[in-house]
Formats: C-alpha cells, sequence, structure tokens
C-alpha cells in the first residue's frame, strides 16, 4: 500500500512540474492525496479485519475437529453390538401372551443376538430396495411414532426437546425431519426385534436408526458411531453421520455435534442431507454462543445450496434473525 502511494505521489509530482499549476491547483493536488490515502487506509484495514477474521474461523474449526478426533474409541474395539440400555423385561404374567422360546419358529418371533434373552426396541426400517415396508430386520414390524423431535432452547440436559421453540419450518420439512413412518399397525406396538447372529451394515444401520425413533438418544449415538467405524465406505454412512450429529444435538451435546455436522457438511457436501446438515451446524454454534460462526455459517445455506427445500431455507432466515445475524 506505501508503495502505491508513492507511485501515485510521483505521478502527481512528475505532472505538477511538466505543467505550471496555479496555487488553488496545487491546494486540489493534495487534497485528492489526502483522500486517496485515507481510502488506502481504510481498504487496509479492512484487509486486515478480514484475514483475522479468517484466522478464527479456521482455528475454531480445527478446535472442534480436534476435540472430536479425541473422543473415547472404546467402540472400535470387538465385533459385537453394544447392549441396549435397559432391556424390556419379558412378561410371563398371562397365560394367553406370545412366548417365544415355546414357538421359536412362528412369525415375528425374534432371534438371538449372540447371547439367549438379549431384544432390542428398534423404531422403523429406512427406504432400502429389497425390504418391505413396515417391517425390519428379522421380519418384526416397525414401531411408529408421532412425537416431534427438538431442538435447544431452556430445557434440562437430557430432556426431550421441542422443535416448535426453535424452527417450525425446520419440523415441517421432509428432508430434515426423520422418514415418516409407515401406516401404523395397532398390533404392532410394543413389538420387539433382535438382530441376526451376523447383521449386515444395514441391520446396524436400522438398529442405531432405531434407537434415535425412540428417542434413546445415547444408545442411538453409540450404535452409530460404532456403525461408522466398522463401515466407513459404506452407501449409507452419510446418512448415519447425519444422525449421529442429530443425536448428539438432541442431548444438547452441541460441540460435538457441531464437530460431527462439520465432517459431513466437508465429506458429503454433495448429499441431499448436505443442506440440513449446514443448518444444524450452523444452530449447534449459536447454542454455543460463536455468534459469527454461527452467522457465517447459516448465510451459506442458501447460498451454497440454493437448490434447497423451501423449508431448510426459511430455517436459515429464522435462525439468522433470531440470532441477530
Amino acid at each position: 500500500m506505501k508503495h502505491l502511494f508513492r507511485i501515485l505521489a510521483l505521478a502527481v509530482f512528475c505532472a505538477a512540474t511538466a505543467h505550471p499549476a496555479t496555487a488553488q491547483d496545487s491546494a486540489e493536488i493534495f487534497a485528492r492525496l489526502d483522500q486517496l490515502q485515507n481510502q488506502i487506509r481504510q481498504l487496509t484495514g479492512q484487509v486486515e479485519q478480514l484475514q483475522y477474521r479468517n484466522q478464527q474461523l479456521e482455528a475454531q474449526v480445527r478446535s472442534m475437529q480436534e476435540q472430536g478426533a479425541a473422543r473415547p474409541q472404546a467402540m472400535a474395539r470387538g465385533n459385537t453390538l453394544p447392549p441396549p440400555a435397559s432391556a424390556p423385561p419379558i412378561s410371563t404374567g398371562r397365560g394367553d401372551a406370545f412366548d417365544p422360546s415355546q414357538s421359536p419358529g412362528a412369525p415375528g418371533a425374534p432371534r438371538a443376538l449372540g447371547q439367549p434373552g438379549r431384544r432390542v426396541d428398534v423404531g422403523e426400517a429406512s427406504d432400502y430396495p429389497g425390504r418391505p415396508a413396515g417391517t425390519l430386520p428379522g421380519g418384526a414390524p416397525q414401531i411408529a411414532t408421532n412425537e416431534d423431535v427438538g431442538v435447544p432452547g431452556g430445557r434440562p440436559a437430557g430432556a426431550p426437546l421441542d422443535l416448535s421453540t426453535m424452527s417450525n419450518a425446520a419440523v415441517n420439512d421432509p428432508s430434515l425431519a426423520p422418514p415418516s413412518p409407515a401406516a401404523r399397525n395397532p398390533s404392532a406396538v410394543g413389538a420387539t426385534a433382535t438382530l441376526p447372529p451376523t447383521p449386515s451394515p444395514r441391520d446396524e444401520y436400522d438398529l442405531g436408526y432405531g434407537y434415535l425413533q425412540r428417542k434413546d438418544y445415547a444408545q442411538a449415538e453409540q450404535t452409530l458411531r460404532a456403525f461408522l467405524q466398522k463401515y466407513p465406505k459404506d452407501r449409507l454412512a452419510a446418512e448415519a453421520q447425519f444422525w449421529l450429529g442429530e443425536s448428539m444435538f438432541q442431548r444438547q451435546d452441541y460441540r460435538d455435534a457441531a464437530a460431527t455436522f462439520l465432517d459431513m457438511s466437508k465429506k458429503y457436501e454433495s448429499h441431499p442431507k448436505a443442506p440440513n446438515a449446514l443448518l444444524r451446524l450452523g444452530e449447534s454454534l449459536a447454542a454455543l454462543n460463536e455468534h459469527e460462526l454461527a452467522c457465517a455459517t447459516l448465510s451459506e445455506v442458501a447460498r451454497k445450496y440454493p437448490k434447497a427445500s423451501n423449508g431448510v431455507k426459511q430455517a436459515a432466515d429464522r435462525e439468522q434473525k433470531r440470532a441477530g445475524c
């Protein structure tokens, strides 16, 4: 900038010496030089501010990535699936109740998961080819739920959150909400299902997603994390990454949720869930009081994904207004 100023001053000096000027012309020239100098100073200050902000953003991103990488990796050891947080007891009080041990071949009877008697509750199956709608691995019917999933906002830690206090547009956006369950089967409510002895990646994904549907977010996080460690390149990895971040978000673990959504935004930026992940990243940063980062992230949703659903765009706009961006 100083070099540019010297060049301008020299050019003006040469012009002044080549053509004699009046005192008024000289005054105007020096006034113009002062204006140019002030503009150069302003531009220099703006460049320095932008550089400083960019360094802050890079430092924040690196910090979140390092914290995410330092999480315990206990799930990487062993091939067995983690046990559920609490196994539902098998009632034997009624004589007319269905007993799988007496009719192991009956339709819907659970299959053992490595140890006798271990059972888990799961939610609906995803829309995978070759599997009938409304069923889970092992043939058991899905468990539907009509409750809304929540977002941050003044509830005790671990309590279910209410999306109506955060972003109704995000709740109603089908691309952001979990897939709609199939038609409820009254006889299927309370049903349980187990995985086969050698579960496939799809089975393990269904298990983790089922925990999420039943709002067992801690178990969903554990199961989905194990899935990503075992099958990092599976075609379901992007979906698992998003729901892993969602399980953290629902538990108000916003720092790990932000790191997870950031990782997804980088790895799967062209995935259909990428706009939702970027929105959730902005919401997580806002919950962490990272005002500038949250505003910058939320403003990127519509710019980076102009074809995103209206619900996602409106949710991003609403969050920007709420954050005072």
